[in-house]
């Protein structure tokens, strides 16, 4: 069983501990509770050196410290404070990085309320269960056979076929019926192929519906997103060894995933609100009545500080876009703002909660608006920013390669 070393602040007292214990328990792990006497923790504050007025935190210090100092037997961690207190935050950032700069274990953080239930914990618990039990399968750097991914998003689903460490086919469309919609995106891959469903050596499917689809299409693989798509996204930019930080900005959720050669050891999902994410953007092509591949072209031409689009909100974040835009606002300047608006937030929300690795890799459908790109390279101060072909597939060519180290047939 994986034991996930739980540090943090509040959980008892909000009621959501055994939300937390329940999710892990889902995936196979438990949750164990770092042991820390009065003395240690008087020990432990005073090495870590940070000015802490809550017992709480400094019980969450002593108990990282334990984690680093051997004193606790853990396979993952996963920290979390109350969203309501702005020194847990910062504690929490610190115990992150403190627990990843001495060991080598998989962490992720979380910002919880007191209405926090398990379903909403499940991909974190998940995700952090996959990268213990399956570091091996993590590892491996190409893919064998004839292999199909399928990842099915919130937005879109995505099929691909692959031979021999070659992408061979491809499918893509809106999501509908999770079922159907997968049907049809793997009849995209097969078209103009030698091959039908049933020669494919082995199937990987990932995303929201991969359950469904995974046992409808008895599937080998049916992986969480977050580890299968920061797999894909290094086997594509040729970063497999080293450091390097995934992103994905979807249509309904964002993710930030820091990998060390080609395994995950934390990452980041979610947000505030949809302002941050590709539906904002989708939106803001609506009301400029341009086609969503348009966008980004456009938003290189313009100039994102003529156009102001501050707010958090996707609904006050349209009424920005109209009043920039009836101000006299262009097309293109308002265009670029909205990018530059998502990548803000995405940097506020997210990457500050992560030590950005670079060479940073940009995925997911967003990866494909130019504007966008270019805002996030922008927020982060010009560092390079790599978009690896075929970044939209992301899920799908990792759910490919994992499923062929399994080493089984359908």
């Amino acid at each position: 069983m994986v034991k996930i070393a739980q540090i943090s602040c509040g959980t008892d007292y909000s009621g959501v501990q055994k939300e937390i214990e329940k999710a892990a328990e889902t995936f196979g792990a438990e949750i164990i509770i770092p042991e820390a006497d009065l003395d240690y923790i008087d020990e432990a504050y005073e090495k870590f050196g940070f000015n802490a007025a809550s017992t709480g935190i400094r019980l969450m210090i002593a108990r990282a410290t334990s984690i680093v100092e051997g004193k606790t037997d853990a396979d993952a961690v996963f920290i979390a404070t109350c969203f309501r207190c702005a020194e847990g935050a910062l504690v929490r950032n610190e115990v992150r990085r403190f627990i990843q700069n001495n060991t080598n274990l998989p962490v992720v953080t979380y910002s919880f309320t007191e209405r926090t239930k398990a379903d909403e914990l499940f991909i974190r618990m998940e995700a952090l269960s996959t990268i213990v039990a399956r570091k091996s399968l993590l590892a491996r750097e190409k893919q064998e056979g004839l292999t199909l991914g399928i990842d099915s998003g919130s937005s879109t689903t995505k099929a691909v076929l692959m031979e021999n460490n070659k992408v061979i086919g491809t499918g893509w469309l809106p999501t509908a019926d999770v079922l159907e919609t997968a049907n049809i995106a793997t009849n995209q891959a097969l078209e103009g192929l030698d091959y039908k469903l049933d020669d494919i050596e082995g199937i990987g499917v990932t995303g929201y519906g991969r359950l469904r689809i995974g046992h409808q299409l008895n599937a080998q693989l049916i992986q969480e997103e977050l580890s299968v798509n920061s797999k894909g996204a290094v086997y594509l930019a040729g970063k497999q060894k080293g450091e390097a930080t995934v992103l994905d900005i979807g249509g309904m959720d964002n993710k930030v995933i820091t990998v060390n050669d080609g395994i995950p050891d934390n990452f980041t999902m979610g947000g505030i609100c949809a302002g941050a994410s590709g539906r904002f953007l989708e939106m803001t092509s609506r009301r400029l009545g341009v086609d969503i591949s348009e966008l980004g072209p456009l938003a290189l031409k313009g100039n994102y500080k003529n156009a102001a689009l501050n707010s958090y909100c996707i609904v006050f974040g349209i009424q920005d876009l109209v009043t920039s835009l009836a101000a006299g606002g262009s097309k293109e300047d308002v265009a670029a703002a909205a990018c530059y608006s998502v990548a803000e937030q995405v940097y506020e929300q997210q990457l500050q909660e992560i030590d950005l690795r670079e060479p940073l890799i940009q995925v997911g459908g967003t990866s494909l608006i130019g504007g966008l790109v270019e805002a996030v390279s922008t927020v982060l101060g010009g560092i390079e920013v790599i978009v690896p072909e075929y970044s939209q597939y992301i899920g799908a060519v990792g759910s490919a390669l994992l499923v062929s180290g399994l080493g089984v047939k359908k």
